[in-house]
């Protein structure tokens, strides 16, 4: 039987080691015990960013199937189920070979944001939908434009560079929609 000394020492060795296994890599992420790389503070911070703005069009696009009354808004919130819906999977399916979890669930911001809209109907949801909407996607396509420049893993750089087309697309259509629904 080994003396409670040498146990300590050598779980105290072994604790060092693992620890090392999953320190930094050199190009700055984290790696895993395997010593797979995983992505940087500021990669995983956009990673987190984008789905959470993926979750909450999602959600929104399907607040617009309840309480909107235009068919151009409700098309819209389709379109974002789908759209968004699809990135979010790609997005997740990236992360998870990174060795990173995206959230499931909006954080408490967006909630607000989600409860706020859906004390509106009609018109008046319409209206306050587009244009969070045209915020949203100018805020995506910015956040996005700067991954392209700024993010380290050149897997999650692609995803930003191939995702970038479609909120450009989405920001083209809420301005035009909002410009719609803006005097009704």
């Amino acid at each position: 039987m080994l003396k409670p000394v040498l146990l300590t020492t050598l779980l105290a060795a072994f604790l060092s080691a693992a620890t090392a296994a999953q320190g930094q890599n050199a190009t700055g992420g984290q790696t895993t015990q395997a010593g797979k790389a995983t992505l940087s503070k500021s990669d995983r911070e956009f990673v987190e960013k984008a789905a959470l703005g993926g979750l909450l069009e999602v959600r929104l696009g399907q607040l617009a199937q309840q309480r909107a009354s235009s068919p151009d808004v409700k098309s819209f919130g389709q379109r974002m189920i789908d759209d968004h819906g699809a990135v979010n999977k790609r997005l997740a399916e990236l992360a998870q070979r990174k060795g990173v979890l995206v959230p499931q669930e909006l954080d408490q911001k967006h909630r607000e944001k989600v409860d706020k809209l859906s004390k509106k109907t009609g018109a008046e949801f319409d209206r306050a939908y587009m244009s969070d909407m045209v915020d949203d996607h100018e805020d995506d396509v910015e956040e996005f434009e700067e991954a392209t420049k700024e993010v380290k893993d050149a897997d999650l750089k692609g995803f930003a560079a191939a995702t970038l087309p479609k909120l450009r697309e989405h920001l083209a259509l809420a301005r035009q929609i909002n410009g719609k629904v803006k005097g009704k």
